[in-house]
């Protein structure tokens, strides 16, 4: 995969998206646990574009990068004027020849698209208003690990439409979760997503199903996931937001519908009308703190495998169960 870009899981097939996985769990079992010093990237610099704010993806990716022995350089939008006072492909270019890959977290999913088809370089997707794949890995790195699979889990989506659950569903299905979706009429999933999703779907044999009824995409579910009800840049729409996601948050009554070892899934940050405080910070319950680290060690198997071959030393996870 070295020199590909990372826009979307829908790029990958399983035993792509299966190589990803190992090699987080590898990097983070040797650095982390066994406290092995690991710099394949020594001498790689990585460009970090951020439009939209963050603090995980930021932090991940600068810490983790570093890590592997390689040199961050983060711009922020008084930095560089992408596509405002320098178009896409002059920036693109210029960055080319400055570092070796991008990791770019931007509004428009065709400003990521510009950047690496005029760029010479890896691009990575660090969210756009279409996709969020990098934390898609993450929470199946995160299930995994408290699974000890991922073929044939149940997850139910409660909530918007948005980047989150249109990734979920390019990396989720192709590794056998059957995804229930939950959304307010009106704030439902891009249809160009879903009818990728639905060809995913069939040909992996995984069951996609959408809703308007949030307990019953939770019913008999083994993963409940929300997420933010109001993206960055749709705070004019929050009073009009929350009267339409009334009944959307996910408790303890709702999650009583769900299966008797069920756990929950929020990509951070979070408002107590997506989640109470019952369940999000139930210690047995929420994975929110396991999966925000593993933001870290999913985004350097990422950057890894697209700046030079990797072969994890540690067994492969048993995705099947």
């Amino acid at each position: 995969m070295v020199g590909q870009d990372f826009l979307t899981l829908r790029d990958f097939n399983k035993a792509e998206i299966e190589q990803f996985l190992w090699t987080a769990n590898d990097l983070k079992t040797r650095i982390k646990l066994n406290g092995e010093r690991y710099e394949p990237l020594q001498g790689k610099s990585l460009a970090l574009i951020f439009q939209k704010r963050s603090t995980r993806t930021r932090l991940s990716s600068e810490t983790g990068f570093a890590l592997l022995g390689g040199k961050p350089c983060f711009l922020s939008p008084e930095d560089i004027h992408l596509g405002v006072n320098e178009c896409i492909l002059d920036s693109a270019r210029v960055l080319s020849g400055f570092v070796d890959i991008i990791l770019a977290r931007v509004y428009a999913q065709q400003t990521l698209d510009e950047l690496a088809a005029e760029g010479s370089i890896p691009v990575v997707s660090g969210l756009s208003d279409t996709y969020h794949p990098l934390q898609t890995l993450a929470d199946l790195l995160t299930l995994q690990e408290h699974f000890g699979k991922l073929k044939g889990l149940k997850m139910a989506w409660v909530g918007d439409g948005n980047n989150i659950i249109h990734s979920l569903m390019m990396g989720g299905l192709p590794m056998g979760v059957d995804i229930n979706i939950a959304t307010p009429k009106g704030y439902e999933c891009d249809s160009v997503v879903v009818k990728d999703a639905v060809a995913l779907a069939e040909k992996h044999g995984t069951k996609l199903n959408f809703t308007n009824d949030p307990k019953e995409a939770v019913h008999k579910s083994d993963v409940i996931v929300t997420d933010t009800w109001v993206s960055m840049g749709q705070e004019e729409e929050a009073k009009i937001r929350l009267k339409a996601f009334d009944g959307y948050q996910v408790d303890a009554k709702m999650a009583s519908l769900a299966n008797p070892d069920w756990v929950f899934l929020h990509c951070l940050p979070r408002h107590p009308e997506e989640v109470s405080d019952e369940v999000f910070y139930d210690a047995k319950r929420s994975l929110v703190w396991q999966e925000a680290e593993n933001r870290k060690w999913t985004v350097m198997s990422i950057l890894l495998h697209l700046l030079k071959e990797h072969i994890p030393t540690t067994p492969k996870p048993n995705f099947e169960g």
